[in-house]
């Protein structure tokens, strides 16, 4: 190792994250002094930190120990640096001619994917129907009181205490290293006539609404069990309901449905005993009895209304997290899933995913919205003969091992998955697994080849720290006989917790520098393609977004992004490989805000929704700023205006009559606001039409 280089690294990319020497020790675990050393050339970082610090500094482990302080590249968890903040640099041309006839290739339905990760709030608290917090008890219970984080302890002289699980992994096939996953909530009335029992606050209770109650537990006395909704405070309840619980050393669950008499935004969910008794809670659930396998309703219509055409599962990152034979038990049954080092995956939910999605559950979710499911493996810790049981489980018929069981559990017809990422973002120091170029290429033709076997027809999409010359050249290439694809990503940014909204020219300085990343984003694209030759190696562009855009209302800065991101892809497709682009990531992160009460398209979801009209039609006009696809006699153009304050006009040739004509204006770049859509005024001189668009606005004409 070269310590000259690396000291000088981890002083140039402590600076660029904002962090004191000290704030640096402290999230690898050294004093500040430890890392001045390091910087000053005094020491190295002994060899067991080189891991963390690399996740730290979001580099990778061969970048840190390269030390090269010029040209390093980033991880999709950091900011892609924007050195455009002009909106001149924008081929915005204000005729669109049709004259040449132009006829540049179908625009793939695979460009308007996106991705299902289970990361902060997309799933849990977004797409699960699932309204209890910590519901299956994980971590370590509450100071002083015994009981799981997220419940409180109902009786003065209740004692709680963490016993024996009931969850569990699906033991056969699980070989990661976690902690506190699996606990139970013991609850014991050592004293008669007195309630006993643990409550949840913060449930959004709807009056009209039946709601599904469910409960694992095991008791050692005969007792009646009460379940309530109520006020904070239990003194107004709005349903209550009794079960009678038998003494029993085994694991019930017990059912009921709830329909309260009356809504309350920050209501109580009370189980409650009378009685000297010990009972052991498994895990509990509540959720809306209308619901789809889990899921809520509302959230699915959303992602439908978007566009939906290609679903990526279950990461990104948490793809190194996730075991898919934990989803063969029971969604009770099966054991949370820790986070990796606390990562970006699970912040608002304790550091664990409660595995609420399965399989099956995923593939009858594509079904619905019309999707094209995208699976990604586990390379680090599932065996690649287990990850080619995952495909027999998906593709297998009757006769093979997990064919059937996927058929004994009500599945008959194989699900023919036919696209598999073969892990995620390898090459970065946060993913556990071999993260040298050659290294992971091995590891991924291990587990590609056996993949085939199960299913000869898949579409495998190699791993990396995309655009990397090294990577294409260790990696990418050599795998290409079993890999047609290679995932790039890319986040938007030039600022590091969001836009700034302090003053007029802090905004402006905001919304130039996130528009026009999307110059960055082709640029991109252009050097991985640059790198990958003019070879049949296809870019699976499989995450992008503007970075921090899930920590933050949504703006609609965003939304214009997304119109020229989704605009840029489109143009660039089949000139530069792109075969599969996924946003990051629809529920809860950019594109639909989900509250208790509903779920609703942001201003990144409504630019998702107008751009997908483009799906499968022949492309026929591109610019930076419109595009015009032809389907079934009809012509749909869309422009969008990245302008921070000047209108545009363009002209096209119609002859025929103006079908439909939308004005999606961006009114206030401020937070909290979406595109206002109204009709867009259409000026016809002869066989040419003239519309004006707005600042920041993008419009729609189908003829």
């Amino acid at each position: 190792m070269d310590m000259i280089k690396i000291g000088k690294l981890i002083s140039k990319r402590r600076n660029y994250l904002g962090y004191t020497q000290d704030e640096l020790g402290e999230r690898i675990g050294v004093s500040g002094k430890a890392v001045s050393k390091w910087e000053r050339v005094l020491s190295a970082p002994d060899v067991s930190l080189i891991s963390r610090i690399a996740v730290e500094l979001k580099l990778s482990i061969a970048q840190f120990l390269e030390g090269n302080v010029a040209d390093f590249e980033l991880s999709s968890n950091s900011i892609h640096l924007n050195d455009i903040t002009s909106e001149v640099d924008f081929d915005f041309n204000d005729k669109i001619d049709f004259s040449n006839e132009n006829n540049l290739g179908i625009v793939s339905p695979f460009l308007f994917g996106n991705n299902l990760e289970h990361t902060r709030s997309s799933v849990c608290n977004g797409l699960s129907a699932q309204m209890l917090k910590n519901r299956k008890f994980v971590g370590k219970p509450s100071a002083m009181e015994g009981v799981a984080q997220g419940w409180y302890v109902i009786g003065e002289k209740t004692y709680c205490a963490f016993s024996s699980p009931y969850t569990h992994h699906y033991n056969e096939h699980y070989h990661m290293k976690r902690m506190l996953e699996c606990n139970a909530q013991q609850i014991i009335n050592f004293y008669g006539g007195t309630e006993s029992g643990i409550g949840q606050h913060e449930i959004y209770i709807s009056s009209g609404v039946t709601y599904e109650f469910a409960i694992v537990l095991k008791s050692r006395e005969d007792i009646e069990l009460k379940v309530t909704l109520s006020d904070r405070w239990g003194k107004n309840m709005y349903a209550s309901r009794c079960l009678k619980v038998s003494k029993n050393d085994n694991w019930v669950r017990y059912t009921i449905e709830l329909s309260p008499d009356h809504s309350d935004p920050d209501g109580d969910l009370r189980i409650t005993f009378d009685g000297e008794c010990c009972i052991d809670i498994g895990c509990v659930s509540l959720m809306n009895k209308a619901n789809f396998r889990g899921m809520r309703l509302d959230v699915i219509e959303a992602m439908k209304d978007i566009g939906i055409k290609l679903l990526r599962w279950p990461g990104g990152n948490f793809a190194g997290e996730y075991n898919w034979f934990d989803g063969l038990l029971d969604v009770d049954e099966r054991a949370p899933l820790e986070s990796y080092q606390h990562l970006e995956t699970q912040p608002h939910t304790l550091g664990y995913d409660f595995h609420e999605i399965n399989t099956d559950d995923f593939i009858a979710l594509c079904r619905e919205i019309g999707a094209e499911p995208f699976i990604t493996i586990n390379p680090a810790w599932n065996t690649p003969e287990e990850n080619a049981a995952w495909v027999e489980y998906c593709n297998g018929d009757a006769n093979t091992t997990y064919g059937r069981l996927r058929s004994e559990r009500g599945n008959d017809e194989p699900y023919n998955v036919m696209l598999w990422s073969l892990g995620n973002e390898f090459g970065y120091g946060h993913m556990e697994g071999d993260n040298s170029a050659n290294g992971y290429s091995h590891l991924a033709r291990e587990n590609g080849t056996l993949m085939l076997e199960k299913s000869p027809n898949l579409t495998l999409c190699s791993s990396g720290p995309y655009p990397n010359k090294e990577w294409v050249e260790y990696s990418a290439k050599p795998l290409s006989d079993i890999a047609k694809f290679v995932s790039l990503h890319f986040y938007a940014g030039g600022y590091r917790n969001g836009p700034s909204y302090a003053s007029a020219e802090k905004i402006k300085e905001s919304y130039n520098t996130c528009v026009t990343a999307v110059k960055s984003a082709q640029s991109r694209v252009r050097d991985m393609r640059e790198h990958l030759g003019n070879d049949r190696l296809k870019i699976s562009f499989d995450e992008w977004n503007v970075w921090y855009g899930w920590y933050r209302p949504s703006c609609l800065l965003d939304g214009v992004f997304t119109g020229m991101m989704m605009n840029m892809i489109i143009k660039e497709a089949q000139n530069l490989g792109i075969g599969f682009a996924c946003q990051f990531e629809a529920v809860n992160e950019s594109a639909i805000k989900v509250t208790p009460a509903n779920a609703s398209l942001t201003a990144t979801g409504q630019a998702l929704a107008l751009m997908t009209l483009h799906a499968g039609g022949t492309l026929r006009y591109a610019d930076d700023c419109s595009i015009a696809t032809e389907k079934e006699g009809r012509i749909t153009i869309t422009v969008v205006n990245p302008s921070y304050d000047m209108k545009k006009t363009v002209s096209f040739e119609c002859k025929k009559d103006i079908v439909l004509g939308k004005l999606y204006e961006g009114k206030s770049l401020c937070p909290h606001n979406r595109f206002e859509i109204s009709d867009l005024s259409v000026c016809r001189s002869g066989d040419y039409c003239n519309i004006e668009i707005a600042p920041h606005s993008m419009a729609f004409i189908q003829y």
